[in-house]
């Protein structure tokens, strides 16, 4: 941990985004604390404020204590909210006094669409049409929005206890959303109205009721009584309970009709949303997408921080992951991540200039580490780690060394670039 928290700070890094375990912390998901996981993080936290660097952290990502979903299926459940209350709740007081930032819960739509649509991540629940696995148990039809619904009221109780018991004394809390940029696959306006309605389902599903204080109206229509509601008393709660948005994007996607899979019964969250999915436009089409290895394309993130600006109000957004996966075999000298960093930030830079309300960046990673969907197949890190190794040993990428000469001399070595947002230190990394 030293040694890596010194590296950071070698490198410039200015700021380091992780996650804390709810299962490390309370093993069993309520009741006694595990004071050696209180000790690793506070361990953790205190290295980076010796060494400048500011904590991000995020309370929940991917991993929740197995018995929660044994005794009540977990995100399934209304009782989770309480659970997930008194664990933030536990964060907050341990290390909030050294932790400015919070995000309650990472990529919470993917979340419930992996989790419980396509069945690709645990628990791995799934139904017809829905699921791309063999899924033992399941129903894709109701459980991705329950889920998400369960996972908005959690956040939203969270935040309450932290902007009545710690906000004064602490600093700012937000929930992340996952945001493919979704535009149309040819000029017809059916497919321009399919792309609409992808990033209502997407992106609209988290932030219009932070923002408006319920799910998009096309949601409304087409999911129906499927679909849950708010109470008056939970909308308020959930319209007060951010201070900015985290956003993970990575790629764009081409959108094409399918109106005709409404007719369709049961339906899933994709039949509900009634498109097909491309990669590039050069490929087919499919109403069941994973992404997978995409090509870049910068501007989507302009375009998609213009479309949060312009439909919500321009909320601080944090980019709180933005990285480049390469084989397992790849050359340190990574010039493409190199070049994928370069022009996603250059997009930034012309999004803040257009106005949008963007505060920081986060590459995605910092290491190389297991991924989600790879697992090691994929490596994602500035820096090199050596997974046949006993001390798993680290060597800067060229991409580390880049970023590091950019966030020292705000120039980026393949064009004179010189980022500033009012005067702020935006430029960090995960």
């Amino acid at each position: 941990m030293q040694e890596d928290v010194r590296l950071m700070s070698e490198l410039g890094l200015e700021a380091y985004r992780f996650s804390i375990s709810w299962s490390r912390l309370i093993p069993s998901g309520r009741g006694a604390i595990n004071p050696k996981g209180v000790e690793y993080y506070n361990n953790l936290i205190n290295e980076l404020i010796i060494h400048g660097i500011q904590p991000h952290v995020t309370l929940y990502h991917l991993d929740l204590p197995q018995i929660l979903e044994d005794e009540y299926a977990g995100w399934l459940s209304p009782k989770i909210i309480e659970d997930f209350t008194a664990y933030a709740d536990v964060c907050f007081r341990e290390f909030g006094n050294r932790v400015s930032y919070w995000t309650t819960i990472n990529e919470a739509n993917i979340m419930s669409i992996a989790s419980y649509d396509s069945g690709i991540w645990p628990p791995q629940r799934c139904s017809y049409p829905g699921g791309v696995i063999n899924c033992t148990a399941g129903n894709s039809s109701v459980e991705p929005y329950i889920a998400l619904h369960n996972a908005l009221l959690a956040h939203a109780s969270a935040a309450a206890v932290y902007r009545e018991k710690y906000q004064g004394k602490q600093g700012m809390i937000g929930l992340n959303v996952y945001g493919f940029w979704c535009t149309s696959f040819t000029n017809s306006t059916s497919d321009i109205i399919a792309a609409q309605r992808a990033n209502d389902f997407y992106i609209g599903w988290i932030l219009d009721p932070l923002v408006y204080g319920d799910y998009p109206q096309i949601m409304r229509e087409k999911v129906g009584s499927r679909l849950p509601f708010f109470t008056k008393q939970e909308t308020e709660l959930i319209k007060k309970s951010w201070d900015f948005i985290g956003l993970n994007h990575y790629f764009t996607v081409y959108v094409k009709d399918d109106s005709s899979s409404w007719e369709t019964s049961p339906r899933d969250y994709n039949g509900d949303m009634g498109v097909q999915i491309a990669g590039t436009k050069d490929d087919t089409p499919a109403s069941q997408f994973v992404p997978g290895s995409l090509p870049s394309n910068p501007s989507g993130l302009l375009s998609l921080l213009n479309y949060i600006k312009d439909s919500y109000g321009n909320p601080p957004v944090y980019i709180q992951e933005n990285g480049f996966g390469t084989p397992h075999n790849e050359s340190l000298n990574d010039t493409a991540r190199i070049n994928f960093v370069n022009g996603f930030i250059e997009n930034i830079l012309k999004a803040i200039r257009n106005g949008a309300n963007a505060k920081g960046y986060f590459v995605w990673s910092l290491l190389d580490v297991f991924e989600v969907l790879s697992g090691y197949q994929s490596r994602y890190g500035l820096i090199h780690v050596d997974f046949g190794s006993k001390e798993l040993k680290r060597t800067l990428k060229s991409s580390a060394l880049w970023y590091s000469s950019f966030l020292k001399t705000g120039k980026n070595n393949i064009r004179d670039i010189h980022i500033k947002n009012k005067n702020e230190k935006i430029w960090n990394f995960e």
